[in-house]
């Protein structure tokens, strides 16, 4: 019976190769890729602090809780660009061939990311702002047990601790906001609200991981341009039943509409961009980025709101930046090539009597799968029993 050994060994090193000094230990962690990448994080999490900023202003200043309508707008920009786009292709990748072959997972995909933004938008409206950043990051271990039972992913001791520290930024954050004042609370309601984040952050997770497959083993045009698709539907549907009264009660004039105008840019860019980073690097890694967001609002508001600084913001911040360089300085693998898991389980636990060559252009099944940066370039034994 032949069975894949789900370890990589290391190359020998030399015996009298000389201990590396701390700055080239620093070097060696800080390489250009795992730079450009926490780089592409923090984009991510700007434009999100831009779709935070226009919605605080939309729902405090003018009273406008439109939170599908809102989702509905950056949906039908989706479904302009790479629906489109789809729609006009040729070959397999053309609209038509990709709905006939699976269209019904990405019609509960699209269910799914709607009702997401929708419960952590409308969360707002019942709990605090320090509630919603606190269980927001509920995101993170469902992501890593998503990631861990359906992608095959396999963490390190460097990954959880990265992890760990993340969410210990997020800790120190919301500390700050108790001290100074800003968690006051929304009586009976606030229960409601945690439960929305909640339900908001794990539909957040099953997305994400969804989507880093996708991109990774299909196209970054397909999931946009089926998100477009059905996510424009059934938000639509949405919007209709649930807040057409809102709109009406919306006092329309120039500010209204620069304000969706530039949540819809935020949102747009934030889809748009998300994928390109999540193949450079996995849905876990990306989340850890994203907790920087809050942060950003936190210090717009120190000139936007006059919010209170405190010492704890920085601190926080720097907790947040040393457990993502922690978590990217290593990369995690995957137990099993699904590949040629996929292969044994059709076959009752045994190999393929007449499996397919491998083409030459195809690589062959591998079991490293890179968290960040580049793609590897140095091939590293497998060892295969």
């Amino acid at each position: 019976m032949i069975s894949v050994v789900s370890t990589v060994e290391s190359v020998p090193r030399g015996t009298g190769t000389p201990a590396l000094s701390l700055y080239q230990r620093i070097r060696k962690v800080l390489t250009r890729d795992l730079l450009v990448t926490l780089a592409l994080g923090q984009v991510l999490s700007l434009l999100i602090c831009g779709v935070g900023l226009t919605s605080k202003y939309l729902a405090n200043d003018f009273h406008a809780n439109t939170p599908v309508f809102q989702s509905f707008l950056n949906y039908i920009l989706l479904f302009l660009v790479y629906t489109t786009t789809l729609a006009v292709r040729q070959g397999e990748g053309n609209l038509l061939a990709i709905l006939k072959q699976r269209w019904w997972k990405y019609m509960f995909l699209g269910l799914i990311d709607i009702e997401a933004n929708y419960l952590v938008l409308k969360a707002y409206q019942y709990t605090t702002l320090s509630s919603v950043q606190l269980l927001d990051c509920f995101v993170i271990p469902v992501v890593l047990l998503l990631s861990w039972f359906f992608l095959l992913v396999r963490y390190k001791a460097v990954h959880f601790v990265g992890a760990g520290l993340c969410l210990l930024g997020i800790g120190c954050m919301v500390g700050a906001d108790i001290l100074l004042g800003r968690q006051q609370g929304l009586g009976d309601q606030k229960l409601f609200g945690d439960l929305l984040v909640l339900g908001g952050a794990t539909l957040y997770g099953i997305s994400n991981v969804c989507e880093e497959f996708i991109v990774k083993n299909l196209s970054r045009v397909e999931f946009l341009g089926m998100m477009g698709l059905f996510g424009s539907f059934f938000s639509g549907i949405q919007l209709a039943i649930m807040e057409h009264k809102e709109l009406l009660k919306v006092p329309w004039d120039w500010h209204i509409g620069f304000l969706y105008v530039g949540f819809s840019a935020f949102m747009f860019g934030l889809y748009s961009f998300m994928p390109v980073v999540m193949k450079r690097t996995s849905a876990t890694s990306v989340s850890l980025s994203l907790l920087t967001a809050d942060l950003y609002s936190l210090f717009c508001g120190l000139f936007l709101f006059h919010y209170k600084f405190s010492g704890l913001y920085l601190l926080s911040f720097l907790i947040i930046i040393l457990g993502l360089v922690l978590y990217s300085s290593s990369s995690t693998y995957v137990a099993q090539d699904p590949r040629v898991y996929k292969q044994f389980r059709n076959t009752g636990g045994q190999p393929d009597p007449n499996p397919l060559p491998f083409s030459p252009g195809v690589l062959e099944p591998s079991v490293i799968y890179t968290s960040l940066g580049a793609e590897p370039r140095d091939n590293l034994p497998v060892c295969v029993a």
